[in-house]
């Protein structure tokens, strides 16, 4: 029996807009203040993993910074928040990935349900700066995934929100971690981006401009014929 898909999980940055410089720009400007140095190649590390894992990344540059204590540990990641949000300010509308309102319409004229699963807990914000908070039906709470990316607790949870079975719901992500855990929640994994880093997912586009709402559908239901 060929499953017509019934949900969509957008990831966030890189996917519906891109925030990524501003991440790196915030988390470069915490390092610069605690010694560190750290680039836009080591940024790649960061993609779809959690705040305080990034800081953790941050801080094995300087052993010695390791010991710092839980409380200064997220007073340090919330500093690198208010310096994210400083630059988030200037968002709007037109910094909307190509392509990716239209597809957001598509799913709403198919009545297929719009979730949001980002790592990130400003999520809400960023989508209301951009004006497509009307399009989700769900947008996960980062703060309350006690697992993040490359575990599917961020998609299993937008899945059991909306009652739809994992198998009909289809994930999509730029980031690799964000692609595993699209895999191991059993949901149609579509990544955005270089084979390099996304050769796992079930269904691969270079740019949010290629993805086409009946071609993903296409492709999903052609790997559910063979399930």
């Amino acid at each position: 029996m060929i499953l017509y898909p019934q949900a969509f999980i957008y990831d966030l940055d890189g996917v519906i807009t891109d925030t990524a410089e501003f991440h790196f720009l915030a988390w470069k400007k915490l390092a610069d203040e605690l010694g560190i140095s750290i680039d836009k190649q080591f940024n790649e590390q960061l993609k779809g993993i959690s705040r305080m894992e990034s800081l953790e990344h941050i801080l094995k540059l300087n052993s010695s910074l390791l010991k710092l204590t839980s409380e200064e540990k997220v007073r340090l990641a919330n500093q690198k928040n208010e310096y994210y949000l400083e630059l988030v300010e200037s968002i709007n509308s037109s910094n909307i990935l190509p392509g990716i309102e239209t597809l957001l319409s598509k799913n709403k004229e198919q009545n297929i349900k719009i979730a949001l699963g980002s790592a990130s807990k400003n999520a809400p914000q960023v989508l209301d700066k951009l004006g497509l908070t009307k399009y989700f039906d769900y947008v996960v709470d980062a703060s309350k995934v006690e697992k993040g990316k490359p575990d599917p607790e961020t998609f299993t949870t937008a899945a059991d929100y909306l009652g739809i079975p994992y198998t009909k719901c289809i994930g999509i992500e730029d980031a690799a971690a964000g692609i595993e855990a699209i895999n191991k929640a059993d949901m149609f994994s579509v990544g955005v981006g270089a084979v390099e880093h996304l050769s796992h997912a079930d269904y691969l586009v270079g740019d949010t401009s290629e993805l086409i709402f009946e071609e993903i559908v296409k492709q999903y239901i052609e790997k559910s014929v063979f399930l």
